[in-house]
């Protein structure tokens, strides 16, 4: 049996996977989210570790002689520090954490974009770890004297079951203070941060082996095996474990509250005009993403906060019955934007309402203005790797075969949905099996666990259509941020 663990905002998720690729069951255990002030979040990492463990002992009962493996996924970008006690010196900032603005000004503008490219593949951006440990440098002096050991969200978790001090090169790329092509730390930025490489993890692929349960966990388990301790990854390259998305030409979109495009790639490339993050993959190779602010989750403003109706079949319903072929544009930047745009003043609007317009005419703008940014998105990533093709959609949105086709329709290329859809529990499961030797490679697993379900063509007529319509839309921002 493999257990893969999923830390998320909201809660923890916790997977059992057995030695034949069958789903056993899974777990889910919440938390508080602490918000001391507008757009600050935090949470306690004790909160993390004590629900994971009541979550193991659900999981594994019955199953306590048959582990072999745990693995992981984390939220990304949080930042944990530990005292030379291991004690928690303050609660973990997380990856929507807005209040390093002035850090981020500082990182841009002084030490410069240029120069943090060079260092770290990426640029700053509010949610990344280095500027929250500037943060607390700049704000909380005496928590700064204390830090002893500086980790992400999910590197905690493994802190507390195998007593090992490590992380991966996935979630470590997203920190800012990582070389993300030469998987190293930039010892500049270190110095920026005023910190020495001892106060950071040990850093290991994704599927290897970091140590084991330790005794005092496995007691509280009632486990008498070793068990492994794997390294695991942030949240969306584990994501894209999950969905089979492990090869170069290949690409995920997840359509949550926000939206990914993410693209596995071969070797190290950074984007030098629009920022999008250039990671590390839980494959050991590397990928691209970018991230919208508000995909599923504008369609969700849309319908549940404007209409208060939450019946999104008969909304697509209707949707279907509409013509694309309408000069009627969305634009979905409710909170800011990052990508493709990664301007925080961005604000969303409606162009083109004609009287003849009714609700279902605005409902299709919104899901077409959305779909328009994602392919943005997928264009700017497609100049970087040019077999770019194969296109899978995740989460909540992906359950509309009407979005689906649109999507296709919209990027002009094949999408596939899959048939078990876990996300990064099933990910963290397959990275398990991976280092327990079930597999010798990450995409061999994949191979065998992941099985698409349905596949969208696109349909040439709307394709024309939806070209000149998307070339459209990519005017309406620049005029409306320069009214």
């Amino acid at each position: 049996m493999y257990i893969g663990i999923d830390l998320g905002t909201s809660g923890v998720k916790i997977l059992l996977l057995s030695g034949d690729n069958k789903v056993v069951k899974t777990v889910t255990k919440g938390y508080d989210l602490l918000i001391p002030k507008p757009e600050w979040t935090e949470q306690n990492p004790l909160d993390w570790y004590n629900q994971t463990i009541v979550g193991l002992k659900e999981i594994i009962k019955g199953y306590e002689k048959d582990l072999k493996a745990i693995s992981f996924s984390g939220q990304m970008h949080g930042m944990v520090l530990l005292d030379k006690n291991d004690k928690v010196i303050r609660n973990a900032l997380l990856w929507n954490d807005q209040r390093t603005i002035k850090e981020v000004e500082y990182l841009n503008e002084v030490i410069g974009k240029e120069r943090l490219i060079k260092e770290t593949g990426n640029i700053a951006l509010t949610g990344l770890t280095a500027p929250k440990v500037l943060w607390v440098k700049n704000n909380e002096e005496e928590n700064y004297k204390r830090i002893d050991k500086v980790m992400l969200p999910k590197d905690y978790l493994i802190y507390r079951l195998s007593g090992i001090f490590a992380s991966d090169t996935s979630d470590t790329s997203g920190t800012l203070y990582y070389d993300v092509e030469n998987k190293k730390y930039s010892k500049y930025m270190l110095d920026v941060l005023g910190l020495k490489e001892n106060n950071f993890p040990k850093i290991f692929e994704s599927y290897e082996v970091v140590g084991y349960l330790t005794e005092e966990v496995k007691v509280q388990l009632g486990v008498k095996n070793d068990v492994k301790i794997v390294a695991g990854g942030g949240d969306q390259a584990v994501g894209a474990v999950g969905v089979g998305a492990v090869y170069n030409g290949m690409c995920n979109i997840s359509l949550g509250t926000s939206g990914v495009v993410f693209s596995p790639m071969e070797k190290f490339a950074s984007d030098q005009k629009t920022y999008l993050q250039s990671y590390v993959h839980s494959n050991g190779k590397y990928m691209m993403m970018g991230v919208m602010l508000n995909a599923a989750g504008a369609l969700k403003w849309w319908n549940e906060g404007i209409f208060n109706n939450y019946n999104y079949e008969n909304i697509f319903d209707k949707i279907s019955k509409t013509s694309s072929d309408d000069d009627l544009f969305f634009l979905p930047y409710l909170t800011g934007e990052r990508a493709p745009i990664n301007d925080p003043y961005a604000r969303g609007a409606f162009v083109g309402l004609r009287l003849e317009h009714k609700k279902e005419h605005l409902d299709r703008a919104v899901v077409e203005g959305i779909t328009f940014n994602l392919k943005a998105i997928f264009e700017i990533i497609k100049t970087k790797n040019k077999d770019l093709k194969n296109v899978r959609i995740t989460g909540g949105g992906a359950k509309s075969p009407i979005w689906g086709q649109m999507i296709a329709d919209i990027l002009n290329t094949s999408v596939e949905t899959i048939l078990v859809e876990e996300g990064p529990a099933l990910g963290a499961a397959i990275l398990a099996m991976v280092a327990d030797g079930k597999y010798e490679t990450v995409e061999d697993a994949c191979n065998e666990i992941i099985e698409v379900k349905h596949i969208f063509k696109p349909n040439s007529k709307e394709v024309l259509i939806y070209e000149k319509k998307y070339n459209e839309y990519m005017k309406v921002y620049p005029k409306l941020n320069n009214w």
